[in-house]
């Protein structure tokens, strides 16, 4: 075991992650986590990786871009997508967990990991420079740490205005009404489908345009700034008349069997619903069902009112209502080095949210290389960057320093980013078939990672006592 010890600071996603890769290294950890006894706007339990808006950790197939990075992060050995494969519930393509048994197991395996040291106290400063440090407090940091941090990096904190959908219960739902279906019935049914006809549907809109929000601190409606993967209904419900049916309740690809056959007698498709609302389960049993889409900021007596205007959905009773609360990330470009280390302190590291990643398993990857580079220095190391050619280094690049060669940061805002295509470095080889483009790009990345993980390998075997990743 080596004797200097990692301070990770926030037990979210990333915290989780790196927490358990500077454990599984063989380095000790103090893990600081400030729930239950501090929650925040947001979060309901003291839970590690509690997920407070979708139970999605987007597609599963690797020629998509949540797909490869949750791909590339099996091949380290990642705590927290093994966890989220472990508790998955059917969602389509997508990886979705009972959040619940996922929280729980985390929090379940690193309390009781012999190398971690689990403190529930709020954090109010920085630890000295002389402590290694991974920051993964993420986009809800508590006020007085926050300020720390901005005092310590001299620049504002960005923000923006994230929502989560409500919660309701499956037993509460009208089935007669009700259909089970995946989209273009790929796979098994996995989603609960309200279908709206044409007046239902623009009755509906115009009672979200009208509903009453809730107030919210810091947040001015003619100047909010949403984050666009993440709107709330009533916001996209504003931007035209047909902006929801061609979102979330889109209803291509969703036809109930009790409906007969999708076809004509001239083989022509009969007309489908105008909208249609999807429910994803939170759990295999389908108890608990996520209204997807629907974040929202409307108070909740409108929410359970206006909802309940939804077909089928008449009598539904809620277990979480949506909400909205304010995501603060730094401008990690000016701050951060594609190791994830500060400009300013090199053995203070950043992950997750609060860099600017946007989406679960992107949070864990970072979690994932402040983890490896966080032991590397504590072995008296060098930190390492994942190939540019991964999905993994393309993020960070885009949320680190490297940033700055892209020309149109230098006249852009920095704006949260999930994991995108758009991210990694051109093949050679123009590919025009879509398909056979991202197979390319997912077999470039396999390569460029197996060689990396040879030189990665080859700096931890410095030290004969360390668990290798696997």
């Amino acid at each position: 075991m080596i004797e200097k010890e990692v301070i990770v600071i926030g037990a979210g996603l990333a915290g989780s992650e790196a927490a358990w890769q500077v454990a599984n290294s063989g380095v000790p950890v103090t893990l600081v986590e400030m729930r239950p006894f501090k929650l925040t706007p947001a979060h309901h339990s003291g839970e590690f990786g509690e997920l407070v808006c979708s139970n999605s950790f987007g597609a599963l197939s690797s020629d998509r871009a949540a797909g490869l990075l949750q791909k590339e992060l099996r091949f380290f050995n990642s705590l927290i997508v093994q966890t989220a494969d472990k508790f998955s519930v059917p969602a389509g393509g997508a990886l979705a967990v009972d959040r619940s048994k996922f929280s729980n197991a985390l929090t379940e395996e690193l309390s009781n990991h012999p190398l971690i040291k689990v403190k529930r106290f709020e954090q109010l400063d920085l630890p000295g420079k002389e402590n290694i440090t991974i920051l993964a407090t993420g986009p809800l940091t508590a006020n007085e740490l926050a300020n720390k941090i901005q005092f310590f990096t001299g620049i504002d904190a960005c923000h923006f205005f994230d929502a989560a959908s409500p919660i309701i219960y499956g037993d509460t739902i009208d089935k007669e009404i009700v259909f089970k279906a995946s989209r273009y019935d790929k796979g098994d049914p996995a989603y609960y489908n309200c279908p709206l006809a044409e007046k239902e549907y623009i009755n509906f809109r115009n009672e979200l345009i009208q509903g009453e929000q809730a107030k919210l601190k810091d947040f001015d409606k003619e100047s909010a700034n949403f984050f666009e993967a993440c709107l709330p209904i009533e916001e996209i419900a504003r931007r035209g008349v047909d902006t929801m049916r061609y979102g979330p309740l889109k209803s291509i690809g969703l036809w109930n069997p009790k409906w007969g056959d999708l076809f004509d007698k001239e083989n022509r498709v009969k007309n489908r619903p105008h909208a249609i609302v999807q429910l994803r389960m939170e759990d295999l049993e389908g108890k608990l069902l996520n209204m997807v889409g629907f974040q929202t900021n409307l108070k909740w007596s409108e929410q359970k009112r206006i909802f309940r205007m939804i077909p089928g959905l008449e009598k539904a009773e809620f277990v979480r209502f949506g909400v909205m609360h304010r995501n603060t990330f730094l401008e990690s470009p000016k701050l951060l080095l594609p190791t994830l280390q500060f400009i300013k302190r090199e053995t203070l590291l950043a992950a997750g949210q609060i860099t600017g990643t946007e989406g679960y398993a992107a949070a864990a990857a970072g979690g994932l290389l402040a983890g490896i580079n966080a032991s590397l220095l504590a072995m008296n190391n060098k930190p390492v960057t994942f190939p540019d050619e991964s999905m993994i280094g393309s993020l960070i690049n885009f949320i680190s320093n490297r940033n700055q060669i892209l020309s149109n940061q230098k006249k852009n805002k920095f704006q949260p980013m999930p994991a995108s295509f758009g991210l990694v470095p051109e093949l050679t080889k123009r590919i025009k078939d879509k398909k056979l483009r991202y197979k390319a790009y997912q077999e470039r990345s396999t390569e460029a990672l197996k060689g990396f993980k040879k030189i990665l390998d080859s700096r931890f075997e410095k030290d004969p006592l360390l668990i290798k990743i696997n």
